[in-house]
C-alpha cells in the first residue's frame, strides 16, 4: 500500500529521475477507464427533480501522457511531462470539447492535465512550473479506494467556493528529497495575470503538504488557501462579482490530514478534513451577511476499507460532510457510502463493479460528481439520497 500510495501521490514531477527515459528518449503512458453507470437521483422537495434515472457512459479520468528527461551532470537532471484528458464517451457527456470538469482537467484537451518543466536533483529536490494537482489535493488521493469514478469521495470532501482537491494552471511548485520516507511539497498558484490597473486586487493560492510513507503506514498533512481577487484577476473559479457574493479581500482556507495501515491483505484508510473563510457578506445567503463570516465551512471525514485477495479486492467506504452557514436551521450535510469489487485480468487490466449511495440533509442538495470526465448525476434536489451501479473495465500502460 505504502509504495503505491507515494507512487499515486508524486507521480510525474515528484518522482526521481531515474523515473523518466534517460538520455532524452520519451515515455508514453496513459490509462483508460470506461464505465456504464445506471443512476437514480432519488426524491427531492420538489416534483421537478425526483425519480429521474438515466444511463450514463463515463471515460473515468482517462489520460494519455509523454514524459522524459535529460541528464544535466552532477546528479542534476530536466524533466518535463505533457498529459493530456482522454474522453471517450462521446459529445453527450457533459457538453462540448474543451469544457473544465470538477477535477480540473478539460476534456479531449492537449496537455490539460499535469503538464510542466523542471529541473530535478537527489539531493536539492524538484522544481517545476506549470499545470499541476495541488499538494493539497496529491495529500489523500490515495487514500480514496474509489478514486476517479462515481463514487468518488469528491462528491462531498474539499468543497469551498473553489474545489480544494483539484488542480490548477499558473503552478510554481518545490518538493523536497525524500527523507526517511517523508516528502514535503509546496506550490505557490499565480492569480492575477490579466491584472491590467494598480486598484486591481491580486488573487492567488498557496498549498503545502507533508507526506509520509515507509512501510505499513502511510500519513499525511495538507493545507491550501484561495485568496480572492478581482473578476479577471483571481485562481480560477475565484473572483469578486464572478457569480459569487465574495469580496476582493476575502479568503478561504482548508486543512486535513490522512492516515492509512496495511496489515497482511487488510487496508484501512481516514482522512479529516475542516474549511473556513470569510466570504460572507452582500449578497451571501441570509445566514452569512455580515461581512467577513464564516459562510460555506465545513468539517467533514471520510472512512474507507479494502480487501485483498489473489486478483481480487472488495472495498468499502463511508463520507460524511457536516452543516455549513448558509442555512439557519442546519440540515446543510450530507453523507455518502459505496461497495465495490474488483478482478484483475492482468497487470494492466481490471474490471470493476461498484454501488453507491449519497443522502442529503433537508437543506442539502450535493449530487455525485466523480472525478475528471465523470459525468455529473442529475440533481437530486434538496434532501434527495441518489444511488449509482457501475460497471466498468480499467487499463493502463
Amino acid at each position: 500500500m505504502n509504495k503505491k500510495l507515494i507512487a499515486l501521490a508524486l507521480a510525474g514531477a515528484f518522482a526521481a529521475p531515474a523515473a523518466f527515459a534517460a538520455d532524452s528518449e520519451v515515455t508514453i503512458y496513459g490509462q483508460l477507464n470506461g464505465s456504464i453507470d445506471n443512476v437514480n437521483n432519488g426524491n427531492g422537495a420538489t416534483a421537478a427533480t425526483q425519480g429521474i434515472r438515466t444511463t450514463i457512459i463515463n471515460s473515468n479520468s482517462s489520460r494519455l501522457g509523454l514524459k522524459g528527461s535529460e541528464n544535466l551532470g552532477d546528479g542534476l537532471s530536466a524533466i518535463w511531462q505533457i498529459e493530456s484528458s482522454v474522453n471517450f464517451a462521446g459529445n453527450n457527456q457533459g457538453g462540448t470539447t474543451g469544457v473544465t470538469t470538477a477535477g480540473g482537467a478539460t476534456k479531449n484537451t492537449f496537455a490539460s492535465r499535469d503538464s510542466f518543466v523542471g529541473l530535478s536533483s537527489g539531493s536539492m529536490g524538484t522544481v517545476l512550473v506549470g499545470r499541476h494537482d495541488t499538494p493539497y489535493k496529491m495529500a489523500t488521493r490515495g487514500f480514496d479506494v474509489f478514486a476517479d469514478n462515481i463514487a468518488d469521495n469528491r462528491s462531498l470532501m474539499g468543497n469551498g467556493a473553489i474545489q480544494f482537491d483539484g488542480r490548477q494552471g499558473s503552478v510554481l511548485a518545490y518538493v523536497t528529497p525524500a527523507m526517511s520516507g517523508f516528502t514535503g511539497v509546496a506550490a505557490y498558484v499565480a492569480g492575477a495575470e490579466a491584472a491590467t490597473v494598480s486598484t486591481q486586487t491580486k488573487g492567488s493560492a498557496w498549498s503545502l503538504a507533508g507526506i509520509y510513507g515507509d512501510g505499513p503506514l502511510n500519513a499525511s498533512i495538507a493545507y491550501e488557501v484561495h485568496n480572492v481577487g478581482t473578476l479577471g484577476t483571481g485562481i480560477a473559479g475565484i473572483g469578486a462579482a464572478a457569480g459569487s457574493f465574495a469580496a476582493v479581500s476575502s479568503k478561504e482556507t482548508a486543512w486535513k490530514i490522512g492516515a492509512g495501515y496495511t496489515f497482511d491483505a487488510f487496508t484501512i484508510n481516514g482522512v479529516y478534513e475542516r474549511t473556513n473563510d470569510n466570504i460572507g457578506g452582500a449578497g451571501a445567503p441570509a445566514n452569512c451577511t455580515a461581512v467577513g463570516s464564516n459562510c460555506l465551512g465545513h468539517n467533514a471525514y471520510y472512512l474507507a476499507g479494502k480487501y485483498a485477495f489473489g486478483s481480487d479486492a472488495v472495498k468499502l467506504a463511508y463520507t460524511k460532510v457536516g452543516n455549513n452557514n448558509t442555512v439557519a436551521a442546519g440540515g446543510t450535510g450530507a453523507k455518502q457510502w459505496a461497495i465495490g469489487y474488483d478482478h484483475s485480468l492482468s497487470k494492466h487490466t481490471t474490471v470493476y463493479a461498484l454501488y453507491t449511495s449519497l443522502k442529503n440533509d433537508v437543506n442539502s442538495s450535493m449530487t455525485l460528481v466523480g472525478g475528471a470526465d465523470v459525468t455529473v448525476a442529475p440533481n437530486g434536489g434538496f434532501g434527495s439520497t441518489l444511488s449509482a451501479l457501475s460497471l466498468g473495465l480499467k487499463h493502463s500502460f
